[in-house]
């Protein structure tokens, strides 16, 4: 047995650190209000600067040094965030309309300072020299954002590994399905042509990421399972193809995030750190983001089963604010895409999900002004960076 198995053995699947069998889903779990509570106090208390005063969630050391120490090692992820003052067409649920989808990256790493995160994970953008500089003056990361071309002209994701190159990224996250799996498409047939279409246009760009030497992380977006995910990472032979680890999506999926985390990490290049909740509804079952501490998973454990081949991996924040997704599992147009998946893996997971689900009703936000969903989306956030610091010392 490997020492990642062995990692995975001593400790349940979905569950913190301590249990000892799936039926303990969720157990650790001690209350979402409560653990909500105790990050926000942490928060409060803020850190201390050099002179022993109060400071907010990131400091500078020294006046006028540019110096910075974030309120952890953690960064943050674009997807966290709404950005502000342009017009979108991105259909996040629960997300105000009107704020875009993209950032400029720029922007974006001054928020993140703000909010305390040691980096960034988004789109390249904007002036990119000015962006690197800043990011060095603070002692900041950043991971860059790639959609990978299906039409046949890799011109774009050339630029936009130049562009990584300009600003000292090596790591450049994907994600091969925009949607989710089971909305996305009806049929096996469909689902198979995607697949596909995906392998080609991966065999396209290994070249250019061997040429330039930049590390594609490919999300486990809610469409690949773990069996097919390992499988794909498995098919590529470049060191400049990975995976970004997003902690909680193939719930969706009907897999255990612990097993992914063992599974995957030895591939693991980024990552989506996140926690998540989950409530039976008619057609099976809601999962929602909820921030770090609140909800069900094993974070301690998962870090640490994906620090140990990797101990230098960044760990990137995705605090989505918006309402729960349904996982509508119980319904035939869900099964119609998912060939391989048992009878063995709905038991399993609506079994803990009816054992272990949210007391009361799962987080939503549509029905907020969205000036007051804004509000809460960054209050998430610094109560993830706040539990990270206090209860992950990361």
């Amino acid at each position: 047995m490997s020492d990642l198995d062995a990692a995975g053995a001593k400790r349940s699947h979905f569950t913190r650190e301590g249990a000892i069998s799936r039926r303990d889903f969720f157990a650790a779990a001690t209350g979402p209000i409560a653990a909500l509570t105790l990050s926000r106090t942490v928060g409060a208390r803020g850190v201390r600067d050099g002179a022993g005063s109060l400071a907010g969630p990131g400091v500078f050391l020294g006046a006028g040094s540019g110096a910075y120490r974030p309120e952890t090692g953690m960064g943050i992820a674009v997807t966290s965030l709404s950005a502000p003052g342009r017009t979108t067409t991105a259909s996040v649920p629960g997300r105000d309309a009107s704020r875009p989808a993209t950032w400029d990256a720029y922007e974006l790493l001054e928020k993140c300072r703000e909010l305390g995160g040691a980096g960034i994970q988004t789109e390249l953008n904007g002036d990119l020299k000015k962006l690197r500089s800043r990011a060095e003056q603070f002692g900041m990361w950043i991971e860059g954002m790639v959609s990978v071309p299906r039409n046949g002209d890799p011109s774009s994701f050339v630029r936009s590994l130049s562009d990584a190159k300009t600003c000292g990224v090596t790591v450049m996250r994907t994600a091969l399905l925009g949607g989710r799996r089971y909305e996305s498409f009806n049929k096996l047939e469909d689902w198979t042509r995607w697949v596909d279409q995906s392998r080609k246009a991966l065999e396209a760009v290994v070249p250019l990421l061997d040429r330039h030497r930049v590390t594609l992380a490919i999300e486990n977006h809610k469409d690949w399972t773990l069996d097919e995910m390992r499988r794909l990472l498995k098919t590529y032979d470049s060191q400049y193809v990975g995976c970004c680890f997003d902690f909680g999506n193939n719930i969706a999926l009907l897999d255990d995030p612990m097993e992914m985390a063992v599974s995957l990490a030895p591939y693991v290049r980024a990552t989506h750190v996140k926690d998540m909740a989950v409530r039976p509804y008619q057609d099976g079952f809601l999962l929602s983001e909820v921030p770090l501490g609140a909800g069900v998973l094993d974070l301690a454990g998962m870090i640490s089963v994906l620090k140990r081949p990797n101990p230098d991996l960044r760990l990137s924040l995705e605090m989505i604010t918006r309402d729960p997704l349904k996982v509508p599992c119980l319904t035939p147009r869900y099964w119609e895409v998912f060939p391989d998946r048992g009878g063995q893996y709905l038991a399993r997971t609506l079994t803990l999900v009816q054992q272990h689900s949210s007391d009361g009703p799962l987080p939503t936000v549509s029905q907020l002004p969205a000036g007051e969903r804004v509000h809460v989306e960054e209050e998430n956030i610094k109560t993830c960076m706040s539990y990270a610091r206090a209860r992950l010392a990361l």
